[in-house]
């Protein structure tokens, strides 16, 4: 059963930085492109990030206008785990961070429709 499983949401002070983990089971995902997503109170589930594979494009990444160069996301294919850095947090970055997968011959995706594995979410708040 293809699990995967987010960590390290919690309540950080507006201007903190939080690290998200995704770790991966059930199958290797390493030839999987990853995903970070976030869904806020009241507002549609929105892309944050993605990484593709190692092997093909060498670790490319994308990102939403909305946190580039604050957010950092990587992977560690021998951990079956993928992480998102939160830098630089604001109030409008509090939200269900979920994780996702999809196969990287589709490329790097911002469509939530494009991913067929998903995690449960974790919550991350963000206070004065």
């Amino acid at each position: 059963q293809e699990q995967l499983v987010e960590s390290g949401g919690g309540l950080v002070q507006a201007g903190g930085s939080l690290r998200l983990s995704c770790a991966a089971s059930g199958r290797t995902f390493s030839t999987y492109a990853m995903g970070w997503f976030r869904q806020a109170p009241g507002k549609e589930r929105e892309f944050v990030a993605a990484i593709n594979w190692s092997g093909w494009s060498g670790g490319r990444t994308v990102y939403a206008d909305s946190v580039k160069d604050r957010f950092t996301i990587s992977r560690d294919n021998a951990k079956n785990t993928v992480y998102l850095q939160m830098n630089s947090l604001k109030f409008e970055d509090a939200a269900v961070y979920y994780c996702a997968a999809t196969p990287s011959w589709r490329g790097l995706q911002r469509g939530m429709n494009a991913y067929e594995y998903w995690g449960q979410g974790t919550q991350v708040t963000v206070s004065s």
